[in-house]
């Protein structure tokens, strides 16, 4: 099976339904990150079967706990991951993708432009100075920090309606513990990604 009959298989797996131009969108954005990566180092991942399974099916996992959000913010986005591919699958959203790295703004300016993407925009900043313009409905991360230091890093961007979601691979032990109970409430849920086999989770947050 080639590269776009898996990602459909992928997709549909995760109980997604997109329009033949958004497969073709998140495939154009592999091939440009691939590109990319053998120049400016991007991602560890090489292979785009892989990259594929770990880069833009792990983003779209997500997905199916974002449906209705107006804004959403990916802190820490390196190579535009998860913020491109949902903004890809989820064009009424719109994407804020940070990351202080000028090298990775600019991969994530040029695979906008190149894959026609309308529902974003690209700050290079940290995110303690980062000022959202109105109210975030989710802010995002992918292997960005521990929890409560990605907590401690947002907290000037929350409302009460704001929910933070981090992907990991299990959190570490005594890391629930750091987290503010008083002002943080957590819930981890197993990710099923098709083509990774090893532990993924998902951590909602929300603000008490």
């Amino acid at each position: 099976m080639n590269l776009a009959g898996e990602l459909r298989v992928g997709v549909e797996a995760l109980g997604i339904s997109l329009q033949q131009s958004q497969y073709d969108q998140l495939l154009e954005f592999l091939q440009l990150l691939g590109k990319w990566n053998q120049v400016y180092n991007l991602t560890a991942i090489t292979e785009p079967r892989k990259m594929l399974s770990h880069h833009l099916l792990d983003s779209l996992s997500l997905l199916p706990l974002l449906l209705g959000a107006r804004k959403a913010l990916d802190v820490g986005s390196g190579a535009g991951l998860p913020g491109i591919p949902l903004a890809i699958a989820m064009p009424q959203t719109f994407w804020i993708m940070l990351d202080s790295n000028a090298r990775k703004t600019r991969f994530i300016r040029q695979a906008i432009a190149h894959c026609g993407l309308h529902n974003t925009q690209v700050v290079q900043a940290r995110v303690q100075d980062y000022h959202a313009p109105d109210s975030l409905d989710f802010i995002v991360s992918r292997a960005y920090a521990p929890l409560a230091e990605f907590c401690n890093s947002v907290t000037h961007l929350l409302t009460p309606n704001t929910r933070l979601l981090t992907m990991k691979t299990g959190l570490k032990p005594g890391e629930a513990r750091q987290l503010n109970s008083d002002r943080f409430a957590f819930e981890e849920d197993i990710l099923q990604v098709p083509g990774i086999g090893q532990t993924r989770s998902l951590v909602t947050i929300t603000p008490i």
